[in-house]
């Protein structure tokens, strides 16, 4: 079954279920869902004042991206209940707001609903109304060492050329003392070797769909980017890059085994290494849709008994009280705190002083473009706004890891990840 016809068949479903002896909203406990990236992991330790000063229990469920997706739209889907507060993304908001799956979200005036950044506030929206509240936002870029590349007499500039990005990672590359020159994403998922694939893609001047919404995965720019792709990781990755999506890499960068990363700005709050430097990401000739634009956000299943405590949670969670909390918090401080998600975070000289990332990360965040264009004829850069999305995108993320494996030729995983796309968009009525 396409999610386009799961997501409308169990709407009613989901309402159904909403009745229960908490009518009132309130409760004295919550199940929060979150992926397992730090600042996630970070909020469990923060989250410990507002039990103490509300009394609600907080139990978390922390799960690996592809996973969280999983269970987070089978649970939605069917009004499963199993889960108060869900994390979810800029894909999903919009598309699930519209069918009446998670609740829209109003805040008091203290909120601030005008200091989100305005990217990430439409983009977690639908027709005005917002529907999850971003815990933190990215775009992408690139990270890298400067030791290295001064060494070797290298540079990136920003929006640098494919070309160079490579020139830059042979020169660098130096594996028998445990340095790759470029880490990337190879683990296969949407949301995992695809984010990072598609703006490569984007920047080749490929897209998902025409205008038509068929499928173009066989066409000439998608074979030029992978079989680039393919041959960067080849030559300068580290050994089972397949395996690789953003935490395996973080924890590379951060062993000294990754001269350049091209990924979510959000990693620069986490990268314990000297002497980074940050670029725009590269393109190959076409800039637009070459860094992506995402927000992992909280979101409340519709109709849920526990509705007033999760907004009340969530609406603390996303606040400036919030990230003061996290700067403030002896654990953490401001290089902790989450970004890409309020102006004011930028604006604070606290923050500035010890991100060295952050005009960076807001350049990329404002650069992004998630619009609909000529050659992109869909909403979102690294996905496809449309509810069948998540399973075309899974199915090719597959065969781009055999491709990046060696189990299968690039022509072959294309023709492969071509037909996948046309079957599930057949079926969905394109």
């Amino acid at each position: 079954m396409s999610l386009k016809n799961a997501l409308f068949g169990a709407t009613a479903l989901t309402l159904a279920g909403s009745i229960s002896a908490k009518a009132d909203g309130h409760a004295a406990e919550l199940t929060i869902a979150i992926v397992n990236n730090g600042h996630m992991i970070n909020m469990q330790t923060v989250a410990e004042a507002y039990t103490e000063e509300t009394g609600v229990k907080l139990n978390w469920v922390s799960l690996e991206e592809g996973v969280l997706r999983e269970q987070v739209t089978s649970d939605t889907a069917t009004g499963g209940g199993q889960y108060d507060i869900i994390n979810i993304g800029m894909q999903e908001a919009p598309i699930w707001g519209a069918a009446g799956w998670i609740e829209p979200l109003e805040f008091g005036a203290d909120y601030d609903m005008d200091d989100i950044l305005p990217a990430i506030r439409a983009g977690l929206s639908h027709e005005g109304t917002m529907y999850a509240a971003p815990f933190y936002g990215e775009s992408s870029m690139v990270m890298y060492r400067r030791d290295l590349t001064d060494a070797a007499g290298v540079s990136i500039a920003d929006n640098d050329s494919w070309d160079n990005i490579r020139a830059v990672a042979a020169a660098v590359h130096d594996p028998d003392n445990g340095v790759y020159g470029a880490c990337l994403r190879g683990k296969p998922g949407w949301g995992d070797n695809m984010a990072f694939i598609t703006t490569m893609v984007n920047s080749f001047g490929g897209a998902w769909f025409d205008a038509d919404f068929n499928p173009t995965i066989d066409s000439d720019e998608w074979r030029a980017a992978i079989n680039f792709y393919v041959d960067l990781l080849g030559s300068y990755g580290p050994p089972g890059s397949e395996g690789n999506s953003f935490n395996e890499i973080l924890a590379l960068y951060n062993e000294g085994k990754c001269g350049m990363w091209i990924d979510a700005t959000i990693a620069a709050s986490f990268l314990e290494v000297g002497g980074v430097a940050y670029a725009q990401s590269p393109n190959a000739g076409n800039p637009v849709g070459a860094n992506w634009l995402w927000a992992w956000a909280m979101a409340v299943p519709a109709g849920s008994p526990s509705a007033d405590a999760a907004k009340d949670f969530i609406e603390w969670a996303t606040s400036k009280d919030y990230v003061q909390a996290v700067a403030n918090h002896p654990e953490f401080g401001w290089g902790s705190v989450p970004t890409g998600q309020r102006a004011s975070t930028y604006a604070n000289a606290d923050f500035q002083a010890v991100a060295g990332f952050a005009s960076a990360e807001l350049a990329a965040i404002n650069s992004a473009a998630p619009e609909a264009t000529d050659l992109k004829p869909y909403v979102g850069v690294q996905f496809a706004a449309i509810p069948e999305f998540p399973e075309v995108g899974s199915a090719v993320a597959q065969e781009m890891a055999a491709a990046l494996s060696g189990a299968k030729s690039v022509d072959d995983a294309l023709a492969a990840s071509q037909a996948a796309a046309e079957a599930i968009m057949e079926e969905a009525g394109y």
